[in-house]
């Protein structure tokens, strides 16, 4: 008897609650932001910085003046600097500034969404700093072409919004249409093929990248792949999964720890 009292208890303390989730958002905001203020602060701004170029096809005169006629070749111009500690705390703020708001000014229509299976406040997050996440990425990768980073970063936001079209087009239904996440899942692995492009590439053509850069890369596609897996276990309704609540809360866990991880090594790599 004692036993199946202390069972219920305990499935009841670990029930996710509305107002469980508002004291881990605000939890979630406050770590963010004190990570933010950290790197900003500890950060050391000379070796943080990296270029942003523009490819194109420019006439070669050398060549031209040889061969007699017009010869174009590839040409790069830089077009400005970015501290990747700005790019380290943007990510942090971001989600703390949308952690915040979740548990505070948009606290009734978040939890209204949550209700209802539906949650533009996490694909809001998902977007921006999942995409800000992978500009770092490629950035530490070798990528600098702005255009390249456009293009990363708009796959990113297909992602968001394919995600959100597959909980709003499943309301309802107990057979879900995975149209959406399939789409979702192929803009992601496209979304990475640039930076694999460019770490093949330093490996060999070059003389490979820094250690960190390895552990940087591999352990977040682990991490950020854990996206995708929290998504499919929620709309096939897995285990704790089948409560809505509980994946809105593994989203949070998993934003805190990718973006610490993220932040930190990129930290430890080449801004301390």
């Amino acid at each position: 008897m004692r036993l199946t009292l202390f069972a219920k208890r305990s499935s009841k303390s670990k029930k996710v609650t509305l107002q469980k989730l508002r004291k881990f958002n605000l939890v979630a905001a406050l770590a963010m932001i004190a990570q933010g203020v950290a790197v900003l602060v500890l950060s050391n701004a000379e070796r943080g910085a990296q270029p942003i170029n523009v490819d194109y096809l420019a006439k070669d005169t050398l060549l031209s003046d040889s061969a007699g006629q017009t010869v174009f070749a590839s040409a790069t111009r830089h077009l400005v600097d970015i501290n990747l500690a700005y790019v380290v705390a943007a990510f942090f703020f971001l989600g703390a500034g949308l952690h915040l708001l979740a548990a505070t000014r948009y606290q009734r229509r978040y939890e209204t969404g949550l209700r209802r299976g539906i949650n533009p406040v996490r694909w809001w997050q998902y977007t921006w700093v999942v995409g800000t996440m992978l500009l770092a990425i490629a950035l530490v990768s070798g990528v600098f072409d702005y255009s390249v980073l456009a293009l990363i970063f708009g796959l990113n936001i297909v992602v968001g919004v394919s995600w959100l079209l597959m909980e709003k087009s499943n309301q309802g239904t107990k057979t879900p249409n995975w149209s959406f996440y399939k789409l979702g899942l192929f803009a992601w692995l496209l979304a990475w093929l640039p930076i694999v492009v460019h770490i093949k590439g330093a490996i060999v053509y070059g003389d490979g990248l820094p250690t960190y850069v390895y552990y940087v890369c591999g352990s977040l596609f682990v991490l950020l792949g854990g996206f995708l897996v929290n998504t499919y276990l929620q709309f096939k309704k897995r285990g704790s999964w089948s409560s809505y609540l509980y994946s809105e809360q593994a989203f949070i866990a998993l934003t805190l720890v990718a973006t610490a991880a993220l932040g930190w090594q990129i930290f430890a790599g080449v801004l301390r």
